[in-house]
């Protein structure tokens, strides 16, 4: 038996959740520490630094509906999970685990408690998830990607550190690239995507206000767009109709590399997306997700906005004319663009791996092994 500490990463099977679980793995491995992540089962097709035999799966459930079937259902799904993540936190004894929100984490984190383990959670959203909230008052520490977003909670203050959220490998690397603003007679490269499942909205307005700039910007536009299958067909129609040079897929497996070599992103503004701007440093035109409960992507892209890095739309304003305009602005105006992007970057924490890893060797009474 190893008597290397372990640290276990809980997170949701969501890019958002699962890539700052990635880049605090790969910091605490450096410092000699081991590391598993336990996880929902949407997890299973992740091929980062998780391999199968590092992951466990535990029986999750997010609240999809108030009636009361769907709050039984969930909360005996969240109990079930509960008792296996207990058995699985007395099989191997984790020196502490770490969550980084969403549903999916609360048995894990719930069972560390029970089992007397030092837990911290981290959100990445300028207003705290409903699943750590619940877990706020019941953890050791807890760990934010902004500055103030417990403000109104004073008594949770004294145990919270802003660390900035985790980057993987790759953001790091693509946070290296300076931006290069366009010429008047050079490509303008714009990106566009829509979170990790994509956003019909933007297949339903980027091609209209693509059609909608006048023809020599067109003439210079070079497009990559996130576009799901099942709109794939009209949205290629349009720009092939334009004579537009675009790129478009379902996903993007290189996404930090590609944010690094545009002049413009327009986007969903999740706590990830923002996050890696800021890192980044790259303008952006971002349309919060409308409906959430919490506003969570709309106080996100304000984050941006106010530093100066990007332009934020509400969704009811994004349309083909407001779009073309905004674009049509920027790609005018190199000058801008530049400080959008300088502006971005001072929103952006490199080392915040490094922080979350000195918080949790803390929390967890370690002295680094390495």
């Amino acid at each position: 038996m190893t008597t290397t500490p372990l640290i276990l990463l809980a997170a949701g099977g969501t890019g958002g959740h699962l890539f700052p679980a990635e880049a605090l793995g790969v910091e605490l491995m450096k410092r000699g520490l081991r590391v598993r992540l336990v996880t929902d089962s949407r997890a299973l097709r992740y091929s980062g630094l998780f391999s199968t035999d590092m992951t466990d799966v535990v029986p999750s459930e997010t609240v999809r509906g108030r009636s009361p079937l769907a709050l039984a259902r969930t909360g005996l799904t969240l109990a079930t999970g509960t008792v296996v993540a207990l058995r699985l936190m007395r099989r191997l004894k984790p020196a502490a685990v770490i969550g980084f929100g969403g549903y999916p984490t609360l048995p894990p984190l719930i069972a560390a408690r029970l089992a007397g383990i030092p837990t911290v959670i981290h959100d990445a959203n300028a207003v705290m998830g409903r699943a750590n909230r619940f877990l706020s008052r019941r953890v050791s520490a807890i760990a934010t990607s902004l500055p103030g977003v417990l403000y109104k909670e004073p008594s949770l203050i004294g145990k919270t550190t802003t660390t900035g959220t985790p980057m993987r490998p790759a953001v790091l690397a693509a946070a290296a690239v300076p931006f290069a603003a366009p010429g008047p007679d050079d490509p303008l490269r714009v990106l566009v995507v829509g979170g990790s499942q994509g956003a019909r909205v933007m297949s339903d307005i980027v091609p209209g206000a693509i059609e909608k700039l006048a023809a020599p910007l067109r003439r210079r536009l070079v497009l990559t767009q996130q576009v799901r299958d099942e709109d794939m067909a009209r949205v290629r129609a349009v720009y092939d109709r334009l004579g537009v040079a675009a790129e478009l897929a379902p996903f993007f497996a290189d996404l930090p590399a590609r944010l690094a070599a545009s002049h413009v992103i327009v986007s969903r503004s999740g706590a990830g997306t923002v996050a890696e701007l800021g890192a980044i440093g790259r303008p952006s035109i971002l349309v919060p997700l409308p409906g959430a409960i919490d506003q969570d992507q709309f106080a996100n892209a304000g984050v941006l906005a106010d530093a100066g890095g990007a332009i934020r739309m509400v969704q009811a304003d994004f349309t083909p004319e407001r779009l073309a305009a905004e674009l049509s602005a920027l790609a005018g105006d190199p000058a801008r663009l530049a400080a959008m992007a300088a502006a971005a970057r001072t929103v952006g924490r490199l080392d915040a791996a490094e922080r979350l890893a000195d918080l949790v060797m803390k929390v967890a009474r370690l002295d680094s092994p390495a």
